[in-house]
């Protein structure tokens, strides 16, 4: 395949990257110095200056987790480091005049696994639609999603909240080097899905994000990730013996191998499965310095950020949960167990509000909501007091998915944003008799998410989400908006919050 190189000067110098399939393409860019050493686990400093050119052809490193977690094709995988802290740039080979909206996507994976090299995030059909695509690496685990300063010591100081740090230094590099290849740095749209979602909603809760983005797409934010500091400092507790630290806990966090560090995380997690479904040790932290208040409680009374918001979930979340990363609580046992501690009245009106229950089919809706639903309804019903906000669900799915027993399913909606389903590897995805819905779907998911990221607005039939309409767009082979539709299902979950350990 014929490529060329492209070349670009930002801040810290020359960058060259390549030219195929009519986008400029640039890899595993440098945002941040490498946090190691004296750097781990302390908040992230701009990347330093290098001379000659820097080569950004390929992908670099992902953060530290599970090997199975980083294959990036058949019987490949991507190298891990602690020295990840890198974005990736994708613009038009021929933008038109004028600078282009960006918008820069942040990868989920429960704060525990992923990277931006994956596959399906190349971002290229994004970028020839008409804007400069951005993805970014962030801290994972233990290094950069578990709130640790809490054993914070004057000889190994700990900062809070290290990946919502990452990404607001990336949010600033797009800030000053965009320009550069033909993005506006003045309308940056934040997009992510799953713990990406979450991440991006957090963000509007971030003093210190304020004008580095202009509007937020939050595909299937999660539920039950945010910690207060006090219940983060008794998880850092736990982590700290189960890692063996001894008396210096902080000591042990700076010298420790990146796979210990691994290992003990998953025993606390294995743990927290086990004695409370759904709590989980990573994620943002409020009342920290970073992050003050809880984000949906910022929103609530308009101390987020006021910037237009899509946010929505998909159809059938939970059924990916019960095929691969079991973390949900989709079986009765479990979701017994997630009630445990709750008032009885929380417990009779959920469980009503799902048919059927306890089949299998009931608790499987029950753990989607309870993960994703759930946060989707608080921040849309927060974030609409005060600013722009538009709701959707997914309902889409091909035959041969829903025959495999997937449905709309947790990420499904990712092969619609980026235009899965045109390449080799998703038209396998659809028989013939679905190419041309899927097509569809993929064009309105993506039309409307480029017109939100020119003008806050996601184009033409889709009104904003409000209290006394509560409109919903629905994405399927026939488009169309909703009023409140699950509306039973919203009610059950007001109110409801996991009792912290």
């Amino acid at each position: 395949m014929h490529e060329r190189t492209v070349r670009a000067e930002i801040s810290t110098g020359i960058i060259e990257g390549f030219t195929r399939d009519g986008v400029h393409r640039w890899r595993s860019i440098p945002y941040a110095r490498p946090p190691v050493g004296s750097l781990r686990l302390r908040a992230p400093q701009p990347a330093e200056p290098w001379p000659g050119v820097r080569y950004c052809h390929g992908f670099g490193y992902c953060a530290p987790q599970q090997r199975r977690y980083t294959m990036v094709g058949v019987g490949k995988y991507q190298p891990m480091s602690e020295d990840c802290l890198t974005l990736n740039v994708v613009a038009p080979q021929s933008p038109p005049e004028g600078p282009l909206p960006v918008m820069f996507f942040v990868h989920g994976g429960g704060y525990i696994l992923g990277s931006s090299a994956t596959p399906i995030y190349d971002g290229a059909a994004l970028a020839r639609r008409g804007c400069v695509y951005v993805s970014v690496n962030y801290r994972l685990g233990v290094l950069g999603c578990m709130e640790l300063s809490s054993l914070s010591t004057p000889e190994h100081p700990i900062d809070d909240n290290l990946f919502l740090r990452d990404l607001v230094l990336a949010l600033q590099w797009v800030k000053d080097n965009i320009a550069a290849f033909g993005g506006d740095p003045d309308n940056v749209t934040i997009f992510g899905e799953s713990a990406g979602a979450q991440a991006v909603a957090t963000l509007l809760a971030v003093p210190a994000a304020k004008g580095l983005f202009a509007r937020v797409i939050s595909e299937s934010p999660a539920s039950g990730m945010v910690s207060s500091a006090a219940a983060a400092a008794r998880l850092a507790g736990q982590f700290a013996g189960l890692l063996g630290s001894g008396g210096d806990a902080a000591a042990t966090l700076k010298t420790a191998r990146a796979a210990e560090l691994g290992r003990a995380l998953e025993q606390l997690i294995s743990r927290g499965m086990t004695d409370m479904p759904g709590a989980f040790p990573v994620g943002p932290t409020y009342g920290t310095e970073f992050l003050p208040a809880d984000p949906v409680a910022a929103m609530a009374d308009g101390s987020a950020h006021r910037l237009p918001l899509i946010v929505g979930n998909n159809a059938d979340e939970g059924r990916l949960f019960t095929r691969f990363l079991p973390l949900l609580p989709t079986n009765e046992a479990m979701i017994e167990k997630l009630f445990a501690d709750s008032a009885p009245e929380h417990r009779e009106r959920i469980v009503a509000a799902y048919p059927g229950y306890p089949s299998s089919a009931a608790c499987v809706r029950l753990g989607g909501d309870f993960a994703f639903g759930s946060a989707t309804w608080q921040i849309a019903e927060a974030h609409s007091r005060h600013a722009p906000t538009y709701v959707y669900r997914y309902d889409y799915t091909p035959r041969a998915l829903r025959w495999a027993g997937f449905g709309a399913t947790h990420a499904m909606e990712l092969l619609a944003v980026f235009d899965t389903y045109r390449t080799r590897y998703g038209s396998m995805l659809t028989a013939a008799a679905d190419r041309q819905s899927a097509r569809f779907v993929s064009r309105d998911v993506q039309t409307r998410w480029r017109e939100f990221s020119r003008t806050g607005v996601p184009g033409a039939g889709w009104p904003g989400y409000d209290a006394d309409k509560r409109a919903v767009y629905v994405f399927d082979r026939t488009p169309r908006v909703e009023y409140d539709p699950d509306a039973d299902r919203r009610l059950a979950w007001e109110g409801f919050t996991l009792a912290e350990s």
